[in-house]
């Protein structure tokens, strides 16, 4: 547990230090977060109550409040967090073509071993490009609630939460229909996943990028030793 946190932490310094060389306000940040935070907050109910192990503080039938079940919840709501704001930061800072690019540079050599470079790269950029997209699709949701009279911020924990569940299931039928309209896009202009491409602009490689690789390597080190 105590490896758990210092992970963590040196993952927040590290994120601090990417959000002041970005130079990205903080309010964009708070905005991003704010779509997801019933759902990280109901993340951290579930590890809250149903994690066993050190001290118990309170045990009623399978609802279970102990030490190690607070501290998997601060934990759980700490990476959340963390994943909103490095993706938001990657969406913000990299264009979905370069990252995609690079992507596949990366994973190139792997394309020897019959390893779907390019469909990992779509996938992995696909994903990126949605993540605002499904912010702003939960936002617009969560104010067609309000709008017909729902309190997102009354009762106690479980009623609010409940208040969730008309949020989620228009969410999840809007991402199948994108995902379902971008796939039929794709097949009609004849993608092809293992089909050879040009580039029309090509990548070099330049001193600063050595840099962040070799810091990234560093952190990547750290965190796999501790």
């Amino acid at each position: 547990m105590v490896d758990n946190w210092i992970t963590t932490f040196l993952i927040i310094f590290f994120t601090f230090l990417v959000i002041v060389l970005t130079r990205i306000k903080v309010n964009v940040f708070i905005k991003g977060i704010r779509p997801l935070i019933w759902l990280i907050l109901f993340t951290v109910v579930m590890q809250l109550l149903f994690t066993g192990g050190g001290e118990v503080y309170f045990q009623w039938g399978a609802i279970t409040i102990s030490s190690f079940g607070i501290a998997n919840g601060a934990l759980v709501f700490l990476r959340f967090t963390l994943l909103i704001v490095m993706s938001t930061v990657v969406t913000l800072t990299t264009k979905p073509m370069d990252l995609a690019d690079a992507i596949s540079y990366l994973l190139k050599p792997f394309s020897y071993l019959r390893m779907p470079v390019q469909d990992i790269a779509l996938m992995l950029t696909v994903s990126m490009r949605f993540i605002p997209t499904l912010m702003e699709e939960t936002d617009k949701i969560m104010k067609a609630q309000r709008a017909r009279g729902v309190d997102f911020g009354e009762g106690n924990i479980f009623e609010q939460m409940k208040k969730i569940v008309p949020v989620f299931i228009p969410l999840f039928v809007s991402s199948f229909n994108r995902a379902e309209d971008l796939a039929n896009a794709m097949e009609v202009r004849g993608y092809e996943g293992d089909a050879k491409r040009t580039r029309f602009r090509l990548l070099h490689w330049h001193g600063i990028d050595a840099i962040a690789f070799l810091v990234f390597i560093a952190v990547t080190v750290c965190l796999w030793l501790l």
